[in-house]
């Protein structure tokens, strides 16, 4: 079910920014007065994963947010000993379980007028705590789509 909330032009610029420009590390989104997706902040290239999770972190328990990352990992092809950098978008979708229901049901009503206008997302996650948005759980979900 569509919630009506609108993404800004904003988010889709600074979007190409950190797809095409490797600007930014990472950017968060927020709903801004529960109608439009727009840019609340975005990190430096040389800000961190935890960087990113402290910031999520750090707005409450009760805080929902978008994030698009610029997710940097080792691959290792199966049969060598080589391994390569790779990189991938990912947009995540945070909202924790001690949030309010009205402001997740508006998230994730929300998350897939955000998908549909970011096009080369390498991965879509959802968490609701910080064992799902731990860097050891994302590295997973990474990887699982690499060829071996």
């Amino acid at each position: 079910m569509a919630s009506g909330v609108q993404v800004s032009d904003t988010v889709i610029e600074y979007f190409q920014q950190i797809k095409k420009g490797k600007m930014y590390r990472y950017i968060i989104f927020h709903i801004k007065d529960d109608k439009v997706i727009d840019v609340e902040t975005t990190g430096d290239r040389d800000a961190s994963y935890d960087d990113y999770l402290n910031y999520l972190v750090n707005l409450g328990p009760e805080q929902c947010r978008y994030g698009i990352y610029d997710f940097e990992y080792d691959h290792q092809c199966q049969g060598t000993t080589d391994s390569t950098r790779k990189q991938k978008l990912f947009l995540m979708s945070w909202c924790p379980d001690t949030a309010k229901i009205k402001k997740k049901m508006l998230y994730s009503s929300s998350f897939d007028a955000l998908k549909q206008s970011l096009e080369g997302i390498g991965k879509y996650i959802q968490a609701t705590d910080m064992a799902e948005a731990s860097y050891e759980c994302v590295l997973d979900k990474m990887r699982s789509t690499d060829r071996t």
